[in-house]
């Protein structure tokens, strides 16, 4: 399976993914500590992928999400944004409806 199938097929098995630099319990950088911290605020089950573990990941997810900087949060397959638009919907209260959905499904 060629890197861009693998990641299809974690953000498509996972109902939220966020790629980030490190893990939710050891980041590796400042943002991804943010996203993950935002995403356990709003009590958020959630897949992690260390991108530094997977320089294949690392190197063609932002072809794969027309994103280029880590992280990157995907709720139902879909590419939510990074740290900025995360925490932005963490503070408007839609990032706990959004992780709500998730769970209904």
């Amino acid at each position: 399976m060629d890197v861009i199938e693998r990641i299809k097929s974690t953000v498509e098995s996972q109902p939220i993914v966020l790629f980030m630099k490190g893990t939710p319990q050891f980041p590796m950088c400042g943002f991804s500590s943010r996203t993950a911290q935002a995403l356990k605020a709003v009590g958020a089950s959630f897949h992690s992928v260390n991108v530094l573990e997977d320089p294949e990941i690392r190197a063609n997810l932002p072809r794969y999400s027309n994103w280029p900087t880590f992280p990157q949060l995907f709720i139902h397959g879909e590419l939510i944004g990074g740290c900025d638009i995360t925490l932005e919907l963490y503070e408007s209260g839609e990032l706990e409806r959004l992780v709500q959905d998730t769970q209904k499904a």
